[in-house]
């Protein structure tokens, strides 16, 4: 792996070298090389993500380390997009019409997907396993090129919707989200089960991604009483929601995003102490919970990490998910089988049949179709002990559209 800046830009690159040639026909493919485009924020507001892309440069290496995919070495370049969607277009043209990948994979965020969906598309570029859970990347019809990875925003939401009825059926809820698509979702997801009642139960408030607090948003959501407040933030606001709410000494049923519940970016920042009682939904296994400290999956993530991440905070469960989203995309490149054109990559991504993934919890299993581009749609709600996250109740499938 080597680490580099590109003259024309800031852009910061992870590329694993391989082959030079190009073959004019199948663009990113030649008969020793693939090359898989990505785009990550390794800084601005959500560099906190910045390590997805570095764990999928590391496999990557791994693998070719073990002799390719049928023959060919991968060549990873990942670009740093700030979490800007302006910079995600120009990145992604730039790693499509000038590094001419084969497909993207991973590519981080819900604002900055969205500003190249229709690219993608329209270029019938492969756009895999996004490292977001917009549920409108399920869309087939209309994205038929684009598919998610985790279980969407929006069936998250309708999951933690059911919990707050079960438990508090007479809630006053407060809904704090990010003003996007990612944000949104979480509130279609509460509306689906809450039906008429949405309007009565729910008290509402947004925050811009580049905003430096949400300070004031939680002191009027507060003062409505709300007992039940549900977070939908990304990691920096996450952290910064959870010490608020300790500070106004305020004690809600408090529910997190899933995408912001990582012990080592966001818990232990926060004050662990400070969370205590915070519930969230998971589909993978966590690294700071010592039910899995001699499970085979994690172990195998953990020899992973300690040959090829020396050093990395372990207890970033971002780490895992990223591993998660590489094993699924080292499966789609052995099942093309040395066929890499864009068609039957794309194929292959929608040929995934209950494919067991080391690092998902018990009774998860990855299924793709051509018809279905929510590749992972249960998941298990877990509860923060001021330690660890500890897994509660059974798992519980959505349905996504």
């Amino acid at each position: 792996m080597r680490l580099f800046t590109r003259a024309a830009s800031t852009a910061l690159a992870l590329v694993l070298m391989a082959g030079s040639v190009r073959a004019a026909d199948t663009p990113g493919v030649t008969a020793t090389e693939i090359k898989i485009g990505n785009t990550s924020p390794y800084s601005g507001p959500a560099s906190t993500y910045g390590v997805l892309g570095k764990l999928e440069a590391a496999f990557f290496g791994m693998v070719n380390e073990q002799g390719g995919v049928a023959g060919r070495k991968i060549t990873y370049i990942s670009l740093d997009d700030t979490y800007a969607p302006p910079k995600t277009m120009e990145q992604m043209r730039r790693l499509v019409e000038e590094d001419q990948v084969a497909f993207s994979f991973a590519t981080l965020g819900t604002p900055t997907n969205s500003a190249i969906v229709r690219y993608m598309n329209q270029k019938k570029v492969p756009h895999l396993f996004l490292a977001t859970g917009a549920d409108k990347w399920g869309d087939y019809k209309q994205y038929p090129f684009t598919i998610g990875w985790q279980p969407s925003y929006r069936t998250e939401a309708q999951i933690y919707a059911k919990y707050i009825l079960k438990e508090r059926p007479a809630a006053k809820i407060a809904l704090l989200y990010q003003n996007d698509d990612f944000g949104k979702d979480y509130v279609l997801g509460l509306k689906d089960v809450l039906g008429d009642k949405f309007e009565k139960m729910v008290i509402t408030a947004s925050y811009e991604a580049t905003d430096a607090t949400i300070d004031s948003q939680l002191n009027t959501l507060k003062g409505t009483g709300a007992d039940v407040l549900v977070v939908a933030a990304l990691p920096k606001m996450a952290a910064q929601s959870i010490r608020k709410v300790h500070d106004l000494d305020w004690h809600p049923l408090f529910l997190m995003s899933n995408v912001a519940i990582s012990v080592g970016a966001v818990m232990n920042p926060a004050g662990p102490d400070n969370g205590i009682g915070i519930v969230t939904g998971a589909y993978l296994k966590d690294s700071s919970d010592p039910t899995w400290a001699n499970d085979p999956g994690m172990n195998e993530w953990r020899a992973f990490m300690d040959k090829y991440l020396p050093g990395a905070d372990k207890a970033d469960n971002n780490y895992i998910a990223a591993y998660a989203f590489s094993k699924t995309m080292l499966k789609v490149l052995q099942q093309c089988n040395g066929d890499f054109t864009r068609e039957n990559i794309m194929a292959q991504a929608n040929n995934l049949h209950d494919l067991e993934i080391p690092v998902l919890l018990p009774g998860l299993k990855v299924n793709t179709s051509a018809t279905n581009h929510h590749p992972v749609r249960a998941m298990q709600l877990m509860r923060w002990d001021g330690k660890k996250w500890v897994l509660f109740g059974d798992v519980i499938q959505g349905d996504a559209g």
